[in-house]
């Protein structure tokens, strides 16, 4: 596969003229109609992706250091700052002073944003089983297989 998402065209077909989708093709087709989707289901709530990434980071760990938040987030620290700065203005979380540090700032999730994110899972929720209805049973377990196959 090429950087671009695109492939060699060796084993699955180059596309050349037959018209037949590649399997990398199809594949990124499919991330970007989740991708849309996922947003849309993101927008009553105002929140990005990365905006939710952070807190369900924040709700699996708990209390961290905006350091250690932007670690787990593969972010700069800038930018998880900025992160934060929006999560805090929704009163989505909050920050304090670190007590065994006064330099640093901890991060955690607030009542209202555990709410929030409970309604958003509850939303995606349904979003996936409309996007993975039309798969058999069988079908879904090898698909969720083989996609942690790929992503380990």
């Amino acid at each position: 596969m090429t950087q671009d998402g695109g492939t060699t065209g060796r084993g699955e077909g180059s596309g050349s003229g037959s018209g037949d989708e590649t399997l990398s093709e199809a594949f990124w087709s499919v991330a970007r109609q989740l991708r849309h989707t996922s947003q849309e289901t993101l927008a009553p709530w105002d929140i990005t992706p990365a905006q939710l990434r952070a807190l369900r980071v924040l709700m699996r760990r708990g209390v961290m250091r905006l350091s250690e938040l932007s670690d787990h987030l593969h972010i700069a620290a800038r930018s998880a700052t900025e992160v934060v700065d929006a999560l805090e203005a929704r009163g989505l979380a909050q920050r304090r002073s670190d007590p065994d540090d006064r330099r640093a700032t901890l991060v955690e999730v607030t009542e209202h944003g555990t709410g929030v994110l409970e309604a958003i899972r509850a939303a995606r929720g349904t979003e996936a089983e409309r996007a993975f209805d039309r798969l058999t049973p069988a079908d879904r377990a090898d698909l969720a297989r083989i996609l942690r196959e790929l992503r380990d």
